[in-house]
């Protein structure tokens, strides 16, 4: 029993000085930066220094690592709490309300976000020796994880390629896959397995998520999407609020909105026009659903976002813009 507990103890005291490793890489990595995409595939980091509003993105299948800090995101009506000491994993594209929760000058929010390449995840599945759990019914494609000294480690092994940028090609797939390894022997990687692996309902679901993301200006026909899905409409329906905490039109009409707020924001178009570009047909329609969407008006929500520099946005393509 005194074994047991000096183990817990040293493997606690082990996460404790490797959080704070990872927080001074992160924060030498971004210097005065708020964001940066970097050299290594998938990886961005994000530093915030004080609390933010809560802003409406999309957060794409990856992992988001706080090495100092607290952030929250509701998915639906669930609301995921993530800080040092557990991490944010989501198995597909998800609109979110998301914020940084915690965060001041002298002890900043630093995020690592790493996008997940779900061919990599297949790999590490194919390898006989992972067993992973089944996913519990009805649990959603997010999650949160512990940060152990295993996790944390690969985490800066894999931010130390950046100052070894020739090892960048080679060693930070292997690198990633071990993440991606610790993610699936913890409970929290069964959802993640479940979206993995060909011909399972989730994964199937996945493909209908896929297809809405990619098509979201196309008009939507569930009876269609069933098929593409290989699902019947109702289990559709099932799986797909399961894993996203709403409906296939919901799902959807998020994704419209976020994307005309992006285009009006970043792109200049008017609001008739960013309608138009995103797949809806009437004006009047689309203001009434972005003003109960987005609280306001287009016209003033993206007047108020550009005297405020943008910040209220966060459309991320594993944290492309905002942490």
């Amino acid at each position: 029993m005194k074994n047991l507990k000096e183990n817990a103890s040293l493997k606690s005291n082990l996460a404790v000085e490797l959080r704070a490793a990872l927080a001074l890489k992160i924060a030498s990595f971004l210097g005065k930066e708020e964001n940066r995409i970097t050299e290594i595939p998938g990886v961005s980091l994000h530093r915030r220094t004080a609390p933010t509003p809560p802003c409406r993105g999309t957060y794409h299948a990856g992992v988001m690592v706080v090495a100092q800090g607290r952030k929250q995101v509701n998915l639906g009506r669930t609301s995921f709490i993530y800080d040092a000491s557990r991490y944010l994993l989501t198995s597909v594209d998800l609109p979110i309300v998301s914020w940084v929760a915690e965060a001041t000058e002298e002890v900043p929010c630093l995020v690592l976000s790493l996008k997940l390449d779900m061919s990599m995840v297949r790999e590490v599945l194919g390898r006989e020796e992972i067993h992973v759990a089944e996913a519990a019914p009805e649990s959603p494609a997010m999650s949160t994880g512990e940060t152990t000294p295993e996790f944390l480690d690969a985490c800066c092994r894999l931010l130390d390629l950046l100052d070894s940028p020739l090892d960048i090609p080679f060693l930070s797939g292997l690198i990633q896959r071990e993440i991606i390894y610790r993610i699936l022997r913890g409970p929290e990687g069964a959802r993640l397995r479940a979206v993995a692996t060909l011909g399972d309902q989730s994964h199937r679901t996945a493909k209908a998520v896929a297809w809405i993301a990619a098509n979201y200006a196309k008009p939507l026909h569930v009876e269609e999407l069933a098929q593409i899905a290989s699902m019947g409409v109702s289990t559709l329906h099932h799986y797909f609020r399961m894993l996203t905490a709403m409906s296939p039109l919901q799902y959807q009409k998020q994704l419209r909105l976020q994307a005309a707020r992006n285009l009006m924001l970043n792109n200049g178009l008017d609001a008739a026009g960013a309608a138009f570009e995103v797949g809806y047909e009437s004006p009047t329609q689309f203001n009434r659903e972005y003003s109960r969407f987005f609280g306001q008006p287009p016209k003033r929500d993206i007047r108020a976002l550009r005297s405020s520099g943008g910040l209220a946005t966060e459309s991320i393509s594993n944290q492309t813009n905002a942490a």
